[in-house]
């Protein structure tokens, strides 16, 4: 059973909850016209034949109901992701002791939820103080807050001659998660800052990598002695070993422009559509291994995620992935973005891009020269077009396109790797070349 919330009713225009229909209005109109009609002519047959009319209306209206039909929206509190089946209900409730002869419910679906019937009013009689349910279901076909409703209702009683005005019951949000994709990273991080975690880094601590032999120093723990090492030099030797650390991820959404047509979970994918999904997917396998995760939007609203750990960050990102919008800006967001102290030296900067705005590049470039540790990640749909057509679209497209590889190529040529979006093992190959830079030695200037 859906779970129903407290939703106000609408007052509506000032006046009574219930108006006379047409038909009363026909009703009293024969009537009068009859008795008028047989006073004046004299003729009894008349004044007779209005009676049935007269005494018919009476008896029909001798009870009236007081107040409108209550009506409101609920729905499981379940999560759903894409693809799930909604279960909703439209409650439509008769607070009076009066029947209603009928009850004309519709209710606005939004278009990612596919509600069977949704385009058709709903028919119910209601005794008194009697409650029905309109079952709505039908699967969520993508992610986001999906306002169900809101739904009308509008009663007819007293054998038709009296209407209700029209109840309104609030919309209610419906949060679908999106799906997240198989995602796998094999490869080490570039630089393992925190305190524990299952990353190996280059300080020596309690972990499993071996780093050497040394001499015993007071502190060490017995456990560690090399007993063949110690007893070929006559002096205590022990294992020293790498510290196993966490690492911060932050995933940069670019969020300046949309691109492609979104078809829902079983069709085409846009760039918000392969921005989120990929979004979840990289933050569900991080967070699992133990590593901090944040999140960023380079945009106009540049909302920020704090970095955090485990199940209950996991479930902070997919929330607050719902509300991730396209946002043209009109003014560079880089300095917005990146404020000071809002990413740390060792953190790994996932930056997921279309390419499609020049500044987007350029803001991977200043990451880049910043000495940050930046993995761009192409969210372009594969075939995506513009909207609208003419003999030049073709020619122009293709010059954009052969601008934006040339955009990707001096990308790479600043230490930006560029691989697009591909699920399991798409970052596998960048990180291993980001490793591989951040273990390399550097000039220093004396």
């Amino acid at each position: 059973m859906p779970v129903v919330e407290d939703v106000a009713v609408d007052a509506g225009p000032i006046g009574p909850d219930w108006v006379p229909t047409k038909a009363l209005g026909r009703a009293v109109l024969l009537t009068g016209l009859l008795l008028i009609a047989g006073v004046v002519l004299g003729r009894v047959d008349l004044v007779v034949l209005a009676i049935p009319f007269a005494l018919g209306t009476a008896f029909a209206l001798r009870r009236r109901p007081g107040e409108r039909p209550r009506i409101a929206i609920g729905a499981d509190d379940t999560q759903l992701a894409e693809g799930d089946d909604v279960s909703a209900a439209v409650i439509v409730g008769n607070p009076t002791p009066v029947a209603y002869d009928v009850v004309v419910v519709r209710a606005q679906t939004p278009r990612w939820l596919r509600i069977e019937r949704a385009d058709r009013p709903y028919v119910r009689t209601l005794a008194s103080d009697g409650v029905d349910d309109i079952e709505l279901e039908g699967p969520a076909v993508r992610w986001g807050r999906h306002r169900l409703g809101p739904a009308v209702a509008q009663a007819v009683a007293c054998d038709g001659l009296l209407a209700s005005r029209p109840s309104v019951a609030d919309p209610y949000d419906v949060k679908v998660y999106p799906v997240t994709e198989p995602f796998d990273a094999d490869e080490a991080m570039p630089r393992a800052a925190g305190l524990v975690g299952g990353h190996r880094s280059r300080r020596p601590g309690e972990g499993g990598e071996l780093a050497g032999v040394r001499v015993f120093a007071p502190g060490d723990r017995l456990r560690r002695i090399d007993w063949r090492v110690s007893l070929r030099a006559r002096q205590l030797h022990v294992a020293a070993t790498l510290s196993d650390r966490d690492a911060e991820v932050v995933l940069l959404l670019d969020v300046l422009a949309e691109a492609g047509r979104s078809g829902g979970i079983a069709g085409s994918a846009s760039v918000l559509d392969t921005t989120v999904r990929a979004a979840a997917a990289i933050s569900e396998h991080y967070l699992h291994r133990g590593d901090r995760v944040s999140l960023l939007e380079y945009g106009t609203s540049a909302r920020r995620l704090r970095p955090a750990t485990g199940r209950r960050q996991y479930l902070t990102v997919l929330e607050w992935l719902l509300d991730v919008r396209a946002e043209p800006s009109p003014y560079e967001p880089y300095d917005q973005v990146f404020g000071p102290h809002l990413l740390s030296s060792n953190a790994l900067v996932v930056v997921l891009t279309p390419l499609v705005d020049g500044r987007s590049a350029a803001m991977l470039a200043r990451l880049a020269r910043a000495g940050r540790f930046v993995v761009a990640v192409d969210t372009l749909p594969t075939g995506a077009m513009p909207s609208r057509r003419s003999s030049w679209t073709d020619v122009a497209y293709g010059l954009w396109r052969l601008e934006r590889d040339n955009t990707i190529g001096q990308l790479r040529e600043h230490g930006v790797p560029v691989v697009p979006w591909a699920g399991a093992g798409s970052l596998d190959l960048v990180l291993r070349d980001v490793a591989r830079l951040a273990s390399a030695p550097k000039a220093v200037l004396r």
